[in-house]
């Protein structure tokens, strides 16, 4: 067992006996974790109700194998405005879902841990946007080389143009030309455009997204997402409801 200090978003948080809390974070240093905060309802010195969904901290720990032993938090942000507005819970809720189901424990990704701060710092300060859900999970499947193909057909190689009718197969989890479709879903020619584009711009809100490509890139992505976590995400149904 070491000690170390880390920078970690809180996933979840669970109490545990009369008084502890067991957290799942994602840490800039040390990749996902998870640790027990003993007498963590009742230390105000130590932890003053940092261990809170969504709170961005640095934490001082003891880092083993199974459970680490947290010893205290302080707070940087504790995103505070996500927690009054339900659309914002459901949209970062999912966030934590996808780095929990995604992300190996122990494997650091700073990347990875940029994006979800960028995304959670982008719903405590502005209304949350499916475009920016989109951002953030073709962002995601990026950095984790889960990318789909975006330039070309994945069955002819022809390139995507903007113009040609597409079709995305949910089972082959790749988008095609209509020549080389089979069945598959329609989608509008301008996605993979679209979604290039989130990968270049780097900063949320900046890719503007008609309400057909809305639909459509949001299709491709979430089928992708359930392939890849091998099921659908809870806080993804709720999300849908919400929206």
């Amino acid at each position: 067992m070491r000690s170390s200090s880390v920078e970690a978003i809180v996933l979840k948080v669970l109490d545990y006996g009369e008084a502890d809390v067991i957290a799942t974070l994602y840490t800039r240093e040390q990749g996902k974790l998870r640790g027990i905060a003993p007498n963590a309802r009742r230390s105000r010195k130590r932890f003053g109700g940092a261990l809170d969904l969504f709170a961005r901290l640095n934490i001082s720990l003891r880092i083993r194998e199974g459970l680490s032993r947290l010893e205290e938090a302080a707070i940087i942000t504790l995103s505070s405005h996500i927690r009054e507005d339900i659309t914002k819970v459901a949209h970062a809720g999912y966030a934590c879902e996808l780095t929990d189901l995604l992300l190996p424990d122990g494997l650091p990704n700073s990347r990875y841990y940029r994006l979800l701060s960028a995304w959670l710092e982008r719903l405590n300060s502005s209304p949350p946007s499916p475009a920016d859900r989109l951002f953030f999970e073709i962002n995601t499947l990026n950095i984790l080389g889960y990318r789909p193909e975006l330039a070309q057909c994945s069955v002819c190689g022809v390139p995507f143009d903007g113009t040609r009718p597409l079709t995305f197969h949910p089972s082959a989890h790749a988008i095609t030309c209509r020549f080389c479709a089979g069945a598959g879903r329609p989608v509008a020619p301008s996605v993979p455009e679209r979604l290039r584009s989130c990968l270049v711009t780097g900063r949320f809100g900046t890719v503007v997204f008609t309400t057909e490509e809305l639909a459509d890139a949001g299709f491709i992505l979430d089928n992708l997402i359930i392939a890849h976590t091998g099921k659908e995400p809870k806080s993804l149904r709720f999300l849908r409801e919400v929206e």
